[in-house]
């Protein structure tokens, strides 16, 4: 199975990278070394543009692409590199905010639905999400059978993950958004775009988050990036097997 894992930065790329080592090296003599895809604008000093880089398991070939920050951005990398090869899955995956007290620092979110929680239109009896105005949808489902595996294989609470624009900051935005979704586990800022951006290609997502901080008042000395990135080598290490398995049982149907 070939799986396309989009992150927003390197360092959550290389996290992901390190958590999938296997016993075989793949042939393409470009790997390890990440590849600029063609198109997308530059995003590092050397001026490469969408990185790709590439991992292998015994039957499983992941591609880990830096995307960019936010759900356009993302959206926009992860349409660029299903339109260059085929896949069978596409994983969003990275750091976020996590719902105190169901997802503490430090620990892993699955997501069961993939939710595009600021899209839409705010009114006078509270905010309407872009499918109640009747224009498109506001959630993806993973495959459920995938997404438990996944959660039970890495310890990770499994639960809604909510994609927002900007992230919370506040402790009355964090009740806003826990009001309006009360299972949610994690916040972060891409996951609805690379979703949207697999249903446009038909082909099922997952998403994973490892959690850096608390969502609520923004507190930068409180944040722990190095622990959740961690987690999140942790997590890609007993993730591949379930994706092998998973890739095994659903490409021949």
């Amino acid at each position: 199975m070939r799986a396309l894992i989009v992150t927003a930065v390197a360092a959550e790329a290389d996290s992901v990278a390190s958590g999938l080592t296997g016993p075989t090296p793949h042939p393409d003599p470009v790997t390890p070394e990440p590849r600029a895809l063609p198109w997308g604008y530059p995003r590092t000093k050397s001026g490469g543009g969408y990185l790709l880089s590439r991992r292998d398991l015994p039957g499983l070939a992941a591609d880990v692409l830096v995307g960019g920050v936010g759900p356009a951005s993302a959206a926009a990398a992860t349409a660029t590199a299903l339109a260059l090869a085929d896949y069978s899955l596409v994983v969003s995956a990275g750091i976020g905010g996590g719902f105190a007290p169901a997802a503490p620092v430090g620990s892993l979110v699955v997501a069961d639905a993939v939710v595009a929680a600021d899209l839409g239109a705010e009114t006078p009896d509270g905010f309407l999400d872009v499918q109640q105005l009747g224009f498109g949808r506001s959630v993806h489902l993973p495959p459920a059978e995938l997404a438990a595996r996944a959660a039970e294989a890495t310890g990770a609470l499994l639960a809604p993950v909510l994609t927002v624009s900007t992230v919370t900051g506040t402790a009355a935005g964090a009740a806003r958004l826990a009001a309006r979704h009360p299972l949610a586990g994690a916040e972060a800022m891409e996951g609805f775009g690379v979703a949207e951006a697999a249903a446009a290609h038909g082909l099922p997502v997952l998403e994973i988050r490892a959690v850096s901080n608390a969502v609520g008042p923004r507190d930068r000395d409180a944040w722990r990036i190095g622990d959740a990135l961690a987690a999140l080598t942790a997590g890609f290490r007993a993730l591949g097997p379930v994706l092998v398995t998973w890739g095994e049982r659903h490409e021949h149907q």
